[in-house]
Order: structure tokens, then C-alpha cells, then sequence
């Protein structure tokens, strides 16, 4: 996720309402059976699912709603703009 957050900058997650989510948000989701952090890219709520992607570009695909665990709040102390509005 570099350069939103590089290797070994710690990071703070709380439990997300998932439909609250925006585009540019950092989530903890599971895809693939591994969870890691990852950028929304793009949102469909009638299917209830968050389109992730790294920050490069590159789009890692969509996953549902249940799967998204978390989203970050803050990085090395820094607050994520908006993200503590969205925490349950």
C-alpha cells in the first residue's frame, strides 16, 4: 500500500459498517482465504459488495460485504480523513 502506508507503520483498524463506505477508504477484508488491507475502489450497494484494489492501479476484484472485517482509522498515529465517522 505504499505510499499510504509503508512496511512496518503501524496501523489502527476498528469494525466498519460496511455500507457506509466510501471510495479511497483502507479496509481489512478477506479475499482468497488471507485477509489484508486494501484501497475501495468502487462500491455496489444493490449486491452489497466493495470492489478492492492496491493503491497502483491494480484492481484485486470485489467482495462482499461480510468479508470487508474492518476499516483503518489511523497510520503511525495519523488519523485516516473520515474513517472514525464510518467505525460501528
Amino acid at each position: 500500500m505504499v505510499p499510504l502506508i509503508r512496511s512496518r507503520q503501524s496501523v489502527v483498524v476498528a469494525p466498519v459498517d460496511a455500507s457506509l463506505l466510501t471510495v479511497g477508504d483502507i479496509v481489512l477484508a478477506r479475499v482468497a482465504g488471507t485477509v489484508h488491507l486494501h484501497l475501495v475502489s468502487a462500491l455496489d450497494p444493490a449486491r452489497r459488495r466493495v470492489q478492492i484494489s492496491n493503491n497502483r492501479g491494480r484492481v484485486n476484484g470485489w467482495t462482499s460485504h461480510d468479508r470487508v472485517f474492518g476499516i483503518c482509522v489511523s497510520v503511525d498515529g495519523v488519523p485516516r480523513p473520515g474513517a472514525s465517522g464510518r467505525t460501528r
